[in-house]
């Protein structure tokens, strides 16, 4: 999805279309998504709140509405589900799909995006982009390619050119900092990678050196896994406001504790270790969690259990976020073999 939680806020209020937004932030928070019209000054996601407003002062900021955003993912993976049941979630706005064999008997792959894009407009009037390729790891980077409201394929015979071409920044999996170190080794686009063996950059990256050795080569052996088990079940709350007294966090632990047994119930997960998570005003974050041989059932249990690991916290300071995590789930593995086939491309997108 492009710019996801910003444009579901542009599209619920018409009156901010057009200007630039950021939802979260603020004076004491982090950007959690920015409109296209602030990106054009810079601010992004992850960005201090402060920051954004120093360097766009008409910043728009508004607080997250995360059902909403859940809402319509919802409605985003049920389009998925009617062309095929291989659907990868990464995030709320984002997912792999195999198309090898498609529910709809489509042919080409550029016309099930297209295809996909078109639905998801019409049904929740959103854009996407889509990327299409022969593995997770280049329908990723062509995902990237054309946005805002476009679609790139990565055909098999532009494959090793693509690659060689692109900036190491690129990369899928190669962040700012490895991204650096690379340009002080004078890496600094596919091409310069691919001069590297794979014994220089084991030596230099660890096991992520055979990761970048096979993707530089158009290699990432990665299925897509429909069905990814669940190590842990969480609700977490960043508050518009530090709270700044126990009865506060109290208030809101109990409220948490309530979201956490209706995620759990509808799915019917329990879990014997609870995780309280606590994030200061100064982002520092604290973690206490506390096991025990029986399962944790309620929201009840979930409350008595997050005051006392409160008790535990090292700091009396201003709480921005809280949160509360089971694991040591009831879940259990479920194995499924899948077969990557061939897929029909179109010549060129």
């Amino acid at each position: 999805m492009d710019a996801f939680y910003a444009s579901v806020e542009q599209h619920d209020f018409p009156e901010l279309k057009g200007k630039p937004l950021a939802v979260g932030g603020g004076m004491y928070g982090v950007v959690a998504a920015a409109s296209y019209e602030a990106r054009k000054f810079g601010v992004r996601s992850a960005m201090p709140g402060r920051l954004a407003l120093e360097i766009c002062p008409d910043l728009i900021v508004v607080k997250p509405r995360f059902h909403r955003y859940k809402e319509i993912s919802q409605q985003i993976r049920a389009i998925f589900y009617e062309f095929t049941d291989l659907v990868e979630p990464l995030s709320l706005d984002e997912a792999y799909l195999d198309v090898t064999e498609n529910k709809k008997d489509m042919e080409s792959a550029n016309d099930i995006a297209r295809e996909i894009r078109k639905r998801i407009f019409e049904e929740t009037g959103l854009t996407a982009s889509a990327g299409i390729s022969i593995n997770k790891f280049l329908a990723k980077v062509a995902s990237d390619y054309n946005k805002p409201n476009g679609q790139k394929t990565i055909h098999p015979t532009q494959i090793l050119d693509f690659m060689e071409d692109l900036p190491i920044e690129k990369f899928y999996g190669i962040g700012k900092v490895t991204a650096n170190k690379m340009h002080e080794l004078h890496i600094f686009k596919g091409s310069d990678l691919k001069k590297k063996s794979l014994e220089e950059l084991t030596n230099l990256f660890g096991k992520s050196g055979n990761y970048y050795y096979n993707v530089v080569r158009g290699i990432h052996n990665s299925e897509v896994k429909p069905h990814r088990t669940q190590k842990s079940v969480g609700v977490e709350e960043t508050f518009w406001e530090n709270l700044l007294d126990e009865e506060a966090v109290f208030k809101q632990l109990e409220i948490i504790s309530e979201d956490l047994e209706t995620r759990l119930s509808t799915k019917e997960i329990k879990g014997k270790s609870l995780t309280l998570k606590i994030k200061y005003k100064d982002f520092t974050v604290y973690t206490r969690s506390k096991t025990q041989e029986e399962y944790f059932i309620n929201a009840k249990n979930f409350y008595d259990t997050a005051k006392k690991l409160w008790e535990l916290r090292p700091f009396d300071k201003p709480v921005r976020l809280l949160g509360l995590s089971l694991s040591n789930l009831n879940t259990q593995e479920k194995k499924q073999v899948s077969v990557q086939l061939k897929i029909p491309f179109e010549e060129f997108e």
